[in-house]
C-alpha cells in the first residue's frame, strides 16, 4: 500500500476521536503552556531578531546569554515520560535555521519536522498528524526560511541524483511562475501548508473544527525576524 494512501486510510480512523478531543489527561500545570501559542511563538522570535541584529552589530555579543534568561523552563522529572509541544514547525534542514533558537524556546515546548526545503513529504504529514492527534498540539506553522538553497536548487537547471530529483519535485510544483527567490520561497511555504490540507483528513479537520491553528511563515536570515505569509 502506497504511504499516502495509508496515511489517507489511517486518518479516517482518527478524526473522530480528535474532533471530539478531550484536554491532555496528563497534569500539564508543571509544563510550559502558554495561552496563545502563536503569539508566545513570534514574541520568542522578537527577544531572538533583537538579540541576533545585536550580535550582528558586535560580535562578542554571546547569544546564549541574551536569550532564555527568562524563559519557562520544563524540568527533566516532566519531560521524561511525556511531552505536550504547544507548536508543531515543519521547517528546512538548513543548518542556519533552528526553531529551538528561532522563537527563543526551550526542551519540550516545539515539535519540529526538518527535511531540505520544508515540503510535505508522506512522513512529514504523517508526524503532523501524530502531534494533532496524540498530543494535542494547537499551532502547525510551516517555516521557509532566505536564501533556502533547495528552493535555489528547484529554480536551477543543475543535474541533480534520483533522490535529490525528488526532493525538488514537489518544490518546483510549488513555485512555477515565482521570478525570484524570494517569491520562490514564500510560495513554496505557502503552498506547502496547503498542501498539507489537501493531503490530510485529519489535519483539514482539524482546522475547520477549530482544533489547529494552520499557517506559513518565512524567516530572514539577515534580521532575525519571522514573518507571516
Amino acid at each position: 500500500m502506497h504511504r499516502r494512501h495509508l496515511l489517507e486510510t489511517s486518518a479516517g480512523f482518527i478524526i473522530t476521536a480528535l474532533v471530539s478531543r478531550q484536554p491532555v489527561a496528563a497534569d500539564v500545570a508543571e509544563l510550559c503552556q502558554p495561552q496563545d501559542p502563536l503569539m508566545t511563538l513570534m514574541e520568542g522570535n522578537r527577544r531572538f531578531a533583537k538579540a541576533w541584529r545585536r550580535a550582528a552589530d558586535n560580535p562578542a555579543t554571546n547569544l546564549g546569554q541574551e536569550l532564555q534568561s527568562k524563559r519557562c523552563f520544563n524540568t527533566p522529572q516532566a519531560l521524561i515520560n511525556e511531552q505536550h509541544p504547544w507548536a508543531t514547525l515543519l521547517t528546512c534542514a538548513d543548518a542556519r535555521v533552528s526553531p529551538d533558537w528561532i522563537f527563543d524556546t526551550t526542551p519540550g515546548e516545539l515539535f519540529v519536522i526538518r527535511s531540505a526545503g520544508n515540503t510535505a513529504f508522506d512522513e512529514a504529514i504523517a508526524s503532523i498528524e501524530y502531534s494533532i492527534s496524540a498530543l494535542g498540539c494547537p499551532l502547525v506553522m510551516v517555516m521557509g526560511h532566505s536564501n533556502c538553497g533547495a528552493v535555489a536548487t528547484a529554480m536551477s537547471n543543475d543535474v541533480l541524483t534520483p533522490s535529490l530529483e525528488r526532493l525538488v519535485t514537489p518544490i518546483r510544483n510549488q513555485i512555477a511562475g515565482s521570478g525570484d527567490l524570494t517569491s520562490a520561497i514564500r510560495s513554496n511555504a505557502f503552498e506547502t501548508a496547503a498542501t498539507l490540507k489537501k493531503c490530510s483528513a485529519l489535519i483539514s479537520e482539524a482546522e475547520i473544527n477549530g482544533k489547529i491553528t494552520l499557517l506559513a511563515s518565512c524567516f530572514d536570515l539577515a534580521s532575525g525576524a519571522v514573518t507571516l505569509i
